[in-house]
């Protein structure tokens, strides 16, 4: 009997829907990469991008526990000296709330090709209108 070693043209992607609304950051981010690596596949390997399309909406709506509205702060630096810059968490989720959520997703990926590759998968809109209604995608309870 040989081994079945699986190939990435043998894997059957599907699209999923994720409402955000109301949920808890980290615990919807950990969902996420669970389908965005294929580990709810049965022919899952780490070093294949296998992983499912995701489609969040709501993100606007997401709900974060403590005080991390007033507290969390995202740091980015620009590349030029003294470029250090930060924006809390609370005007972030004002201006570009889908970044949250990239930012939080992209942290518990691989830091390697494969990561990237995998956080390509994933569309995040601010309300409940996407543009993937062609996909067919399956709503994801989570």
């Amino acid at each position: 009997m040989k081994t079945f070693n699986v190939k990435v043209k043998d894997v059957k992607r599907e699209w999923y829907i994720i409402n955000a609304y109301k949920k808890t950051l980290g615990r919807l981010s950990a969902e996420i990469v669970h389908y965005l690596l294929g580990k709810n596949k049965v022919i899952y390997n780490n070093y294949l991008n296998i992983g499912d399309n995701i489609i969040i909406i709501n993100a606007a709506q997401i709900k974060f526990t403590g005080n991390k509205l007033i507290k969390k702060i995202y740091y980015y630096h620009t590349g030029f000296p003294g470029g250090l810059r930060k924006i809390k968490l609370l005007d972030m989720l004002k201006n570009n709330p889908e970044k949250i959520i990239k930012i939080a997703v992209k942290g518990m990926l691989p830091k390697n090709s494969l990561g990237r590759l995998i956080s390509k998968n994933i569309k995040i809109y601010k309300g409940k209108k996407h543009p993937h209604t062609a996909q067919q995608p399956l709503e994801l309870l989570i």
